[in-house]
């Protein structure tokens, strides 16, 4: 008989990279954490994990075992939504994650409908970047995330998470009120390329969109400012320091003398929401999903 932690140990390696990581995740000292896969390996008479340089990284057995290891912990999220199913209405805690603008815009509205509209239902929610809301889905400590698509996200593909669109979510140029665009209707990136540009962190997607968006129209942007928050953007612009990219959702300071453009091409990012493989069918999350898609919808008119 397979002892189920010991697998949940595997699929934590396997999500976070190494035994180290994995065991800090789960609380573990890295040697308890390694007993548990040494464990795991004599159960099924097979090796699970090899060396590779100073690390370790899973067989081809380990991989296969991983298939039917998610395929278990989907179907034990499915047994859990059969045991409420009778309740017939959404009840209970719901975990939701999202980074701070999904937060300010989406889940906190949507946690107020909930509450008028389903008060068995408690939602909690979680500020947290992109990468964390995977790991805590991963974890079983959230239950519906709100996430940017980014490249190093799991992919749509990854039978460990439901990932549906949500919105595509465009970004408008800012300009100082007086700026030469501030009254158009639309505006061409390539009639800012000469000027000085306020940005996110290079580690930042945002970063990249902007970059790309900037390439699209045929140039470099000259980085002249750095931000983290859109505010501290906003103040920049404002004070004729630069231009800047922000997504629509991003709540500025509105007695700011400044201006949002729509851009030609529109530039845009993808919004999603992720729950654990199943998690979609709970009536919680299917509540709070309808929700999602009327803020969502409604935020970008």
């Amino acid at each position: 008989m397979i002892d189920l932690r010991r697998l949940h140990v595997l699929r934590a390696v396997s999500h976070y990279g190494t035994v180290t990581a994995a065991a800090r995740a789960l609380h573990f000292t890295t040697s308890a954490a390694s007993q548990q896969i040494r464990q795991l390996a004599r159960d099924l008479g097979v090796d699970l994990l090899e060396p590779q340089g100073r690390g370790v990284r899973l067989t081809p057995a380990a991989e296969s075992l991983l298939e039917h290891a998610d395929a278990i912990e989907a179907r034990w999220d499915e047994a859990e939504q059969d045991l409420r199913a009778g309740e017939g209405v959404p009840a209970g805690p719901l975990r939701v994650t999202g980074f701070p603008v999904a937060v300010s815009v989406l889940l906190a509205p949507m946690a107020a409908r909930l509450r008028e509209r389903h008060p068995r239902l408690s939602v909690r929610i979680r500020e947290v970047e992109v990468a964390e809301s995977f790991d805590l889905l991963f974890e079983g400590q959230s239950d519906l995330a709100v996430v940017e698509a980014t490249p190093v996200s799991p992919p749509s593909a990854d039978t460990r998470f439901e990932q549906r669109p949500l919105l595509d979510e465009p970004f408008d140029l800012v300009v100082p009120v007086d700026h030469p665009l501030a009254g158009r209707e639309e505006a061409d990136l390539a009639d800012v390329a000469h000027e000085a540009w306020i940005a996110p962190l290079p580690q930042s997607p945002c970063r990249t969109h902007m970059v790309a968006a900037c390439g699209a129209a045929g140039f470099t942007p000259d980085v002249v400012h750095l931000a983290v928050e859109w505010n501290v953007t906003a103040h920049l612009v404002a004070h004729g320091l630069g231009v800047a990219l922000v997504p629509r959702l991003a709540r500025l300071t509105p007695e700011l003398p400044i201006v949002r453009v729509p851009c030609v091409g529109r530039p845009h990012r993808k919004l999603l929401t992720c729950t654990r493989s199943g998690g979609h069918g709970r009536a919680a999350v299917a509540a709070a999903l309808e929700e999602l898609r009327t803020l969502a919808a409604a935020a970008v008119a």
